[in-house]
């Protein structure tokens, strides 16, 4: 399935080659004629790979013969990448290299001469290979089509929150569910606790119907407090016991203290405790969605553990097994049907038109009838293939999706729906890579959008940003292209972070089509493939399978927390002697205490990930001879005693995320990266003053956190003159008054769109540079500023503040008299702030008038202990 990316693939090939960049290279070293020659003969493979594509399903030989052309193009991407290297590393060696490097880069393999005979024969015979397969593609009859037409159409954004217009046709559903949850427990073996099943193939809705429930205030007053817990497929008793205890945190009363303990650091007696604590005495509601455990004994130990809630607590759970409803149920189990069509239509309009647009095209309304009635009832269908048809007018393309034959192919039971597979062969070859992706992490993984992005740029999937555009802009907007086709769900937007899920039937067609590349380790000795290029691990006990595999092109490798030491420092090792084309390398909460200075022969690396180590204590230098690098995180490496040398010759990183011991940092080497985008400066409980004057003319995100000794952050928008994003939390110390511009008439504005103040005892008041940020600023957040006194009467000067959240400022009291100017301002959320809450009560609260007309209002008040 994944020669189904190969159009994206010569694209990226064809437009790197046709860069200025590239040609002048090329020209250079001697290659421009060979690389020219190679480049036509992409474009003859490139003018119908769309039509292949769309033939292969059936045709076997046609399959094998993309699959040569695969493996000749990732030769190709890896020839030019190292191409790219060699450029780079010739531009360091100008602008940063001494006379003794220049000496050394000529006599080393580095020598243009040497790079030029190597070169050329490479690109020789991969040009070679290319045009011995290309040769056959007349044996198949294929068509010529030059542009993917298959677009994204965007709709707007969405959030997590299940709302009664969200769901069509379950209401009669979800009144007989609350009816059961509400009533007295009926008469059974259990009596102070009663078990609902909801059961259902996928897809049907089972989850949503279980939210929809979940969110309603009848069921908010019947149960003090509500629990909501993926299960999946790891019935762990431990690690669900975890579970239930952070989520009866996340949704305790607002002046619970906050968990301390790593609860994966107790024992099983110790958790059992604190469960036991937690629901004593308690009514409470327990949704375990998605239950897959057929065990009877593990659900009885479960059960007992939960079984100590007062009379009448309840637990609702999901699962698409009537065994298992069977065995936990207490009551008749709750079987979820499928819409009617009338309830389908109704979805799929939602979903392929604008409000009321339906009305001006009625024959495509009725091409959607015949649709629907294809998709079985299944909401997860509808909803895909309505988003797949949004804002898409033509006759042929709503007939092509009601004729495709895919509806044809003989189905079983636990196959993907023919729905989703559908809209995933109609989405753009670009996309599909980047979804394909989604195969590497668990099911019910949380995803945020910088973890997928990175991923996405590090494997050089997304394409160049166009002029004040970012890679991560970029990535943003597939996420939403993504999210527009109904590919991901539970999505909630932050202002600048955006978290999401995916369905465990979306989770599945994953693995289908990236099942040739993509490989998620989850037992011991699973064999690897040779021609999987992208791993992942379950569980940290696993790595030893890396261990054995002899897949030389392993571009991925992500490794799940709590890594062991002997893995690691034998890991890092096997990565530089085994895998030399590695763009991709995850070592976050490992335990090495070194990395190898050889570190530095993994030079196709863009990311690299080794945060929250406690043991290392240096970086080689040698690392900053990774010239590829767009990423580098040590944040939470708590014990590193100092920033490696050299930074400034990681020409192209753009995402620095730091912590050091260091008392001063080189600011001029960081300030030398031109490309930075993002930086964080976490843990570094030394520095008193950074950026002493030095410009970071690219950067556009800053993440100050735990600087304890940090008393000030002369930022200016001379230095900073792209900064959009500010987060500065937990630097007790800090006085942010002492930005202040002494020429602050004549100075500029600054651009910052998404402001976040957190845990900064001596902010009494918002500081003066925030009012030049009117014309910008979007979301402000003032979060544990407990000796913050008062709001400024210029904070109605920030027209276009649409987000604004204060939380646990102790002292606040009041609002600003025009608070109500705030036109633009569409969410206020305000929690923990006793006084200020009591005075925006609906209807009843002083300050009421001034917010009514605020669209999301979300106030939660300290409760008295």
């Amino acid at each position: 399935m994944a020669e189904s990316f190969l159009f994206s693939i010569v694209e990226s090939l064809i437009a790197k080659l046709a860069s200025r960049a590239f040609e002048e290279a090329s020209q250079v070293l001697g290659v421009y004629d060979h690389l020219k020659e190679f480049k036509e003969t992409l474009s003859l493979v490139k003018a119908v790979l769309l039509d292949a594509d769309q033939k292969q399903e059936h045709n076997h030989e046609l399959q094998e013969w993309l699959r040569q052309i695969k493996r000749v193009f990732y030769d190709a991407e890896d020839l030019l990448d190292e191409f790219e290297c060699e450029t780079l590393r010739k531009q360091v060696v100008k602008a940063h290299g001494t006379t003794k490097d220049k000496v050394a880069h000529f006599f080393s393999n580095s020598n243009p001469l040497v790079i030029r005979y190597r070169m050329a024969q490479q690109i020789k015979d991969v040009s070679k290979r290319l045009d011995k397969v290309a040769a056959d593609r007349h044996k198949f009859d294929l068509q010529i089509i030059h542009v993917d037409r298959r677009v994204v159409h965007r709709r707007e954004m969405t959030h997590s929150h299940v709302t009664d217009s969200d769901v069509i046709g379950r209401e009669h559903e979800k009144g007989e569910i609350i009816q059961l949850l509400m009533e007295q427990n009926p008469n059974d073996d259990h009596k102070s606790l009663s078990v609902i099943p909801i059961v259902g193939m996928g897809g049907l809705g089972k989850t949503t119907l279980a939210k929809f429930v979940f969110n309603d205030k009848r069921i908010d007053e019947c149960f003090p407090l509500k629990m909501w817990v993926c299960v999946s497929d790891d019935f762990d008793i431990k690690q669900l016991i975890i579970k239930i205890i952070n989520s009866s945190n996340d949704l305790a009363p607002a002046n619970a203290p906050p968990l301390q303990q790593n609860l994966n650091t107790l024992d099983l007696e110790q958790l059992q405790n604190q469960l036991r604590n937690k629901l004593a005495g308690q009514r409470f509601l327990l949704v375990l969605d998605d239950v897959w455990n057929e065990d009877r004994v593990k659900w009885v130990e479960l059960r007992n553990l939960i079984q100590v809630g007062a009379a009448g607590s309840k637990i609702l759970v999901t699962t698409r097994s009537q065994i298992i409803a069977s065995m936990m149920g207490t009551v008749p189990s709750h079987i979820l049907e499928g819409l009617s069509p009338e309830d389908s239509l109704s979805l799929f309009v939602k979903w392929a038109f604008k409000e009321e647009e339906e009305k001006k095209y009625p024959h495509l309304v009725n091409i959607g009838r015949e649709i629907v009635k294809r998709c079985g009832g299944v909401p997860l269908a509808v909803r895909t293939l309505g988003s797949l048809l949004f804002l898409k007018f033509e006759v042929e393309e709503w007939e092509y999706v009601r004729e495709n034959e895919i509806w044809n192919l003989p189905q079983n039971r636990g196959d993907i729906l023919p729905a989703l597979k559908l809209s995933y062969d109609l989405m753009p070859s670009y996309l599909r890579q980047c979804f394909a992706l989604f195969s590497l992490y668990p099911k019910d993984y949380d995803f945020t959008n910088f973890e997928v992005t990175s991923l996405w740029g590090a494997l050089g999937l997304l394409i160049s940003p166009k002029k004040n555009r970012t890679l991560e802009d970029v990535g943003n907007q597939y996420i939403y292209e993504l999210l527009s086709r109904s590919f991901l769900q539970d999505f909630a937007d932050g202002g600048n972070v955006y978290a999401f899920k995916i369905h465990d039937l979306v989770h599945d067609l994953a693995l289908l089509v990236a099942k040739d590349e993509c490989l998620h380790i989850n037992s011991h000795f699973q064999n690897i493939p040779e021609n999987v290029r992208h791993l992942s691990f379950a569980k940290n006990d696993l790595l030893d399978n890396l261990f054995k595999t002899k897949s030389v092109a392993m571009r991925t490798i992500l490794i799940p927390d709590g890594t062991t030491g002997v893995y690691s420092e034998t890991l890092v090792n096997t990565c530089v002697s085994k895998f030399k084309y590695l763009r991709f390398l995850d070592l976050s909460d490992s335990t090495c205490e070194t990395l190898p200075y050889s570190i530095a022969k993994l030079k196709h690396l863009r990311y690299f990930n080794i945060s929250y180590n406690q043991n290392i204590k240096r970086l080689p230098n040698s690392i900053c001879k990774l010239q590829h690098l767009q990423v580098l995180k040590f944040d939470g490496c708590t014990k590193l005693e100092a920033l490696p040398i050299g930074l400034k010759k990681m020409i192209s990183l753009r995402h620095l995320a730091i912590t050091t011991r260091q008392f001063v940092l080189p600011d001029n080497e960081i300030a030398n990266l031109s490309s930075l985008a993002i930086l964080s400066i976490h843990s570094s409980p030394n520095l008193e003053f950074i950026f002493g004057g030095v410009k970071f003319p690219a950067l556009k995100s800053l993440n100050v956190s735990e600087c304890q000794g940090l008393k000030s952050l002369p930022l200016d928008v001379e230095n900073f003159p792209e900064l959009e994003t500010l987060l500065v939390e937990k630097c007790g110390n800090l006085d942010l008054e002492l930005w202040k511009n002494h020429h602050e008439e004549q100075s500029p504005k600054l651009k910052l769109i998404y402001v976040i103040l957190s845990g900064l005892p001596q902010l009494t008041a918002l500081p003066q540079w925030l009012q030049k940020t009117a014309n910008s600023l979007q979301t402000l957040s003032i979060e544990d500023c407990r000796n913050l006194e008062m709001l400024p009467e210029w904070l109605t000067s920030l027209t276009n503040l649409k987000i604004f959240g204060i939380s646990y400022c102790l002292e606040l009291s009041s609002l600003p008299d025009n608070f109500h100017h705030l036109t633009a301002l569409e969410i206020l959320e305000i929690e923990g702030c006793p006084a200020l809450c009591r005075k925006c009560q609906p209807r009843v609260g002083e300050y009421w008038p001034k917010i009514s007309h605020i669209k999301r209002l979300e106030i939660e008040e300290l409760e008295e202990e």
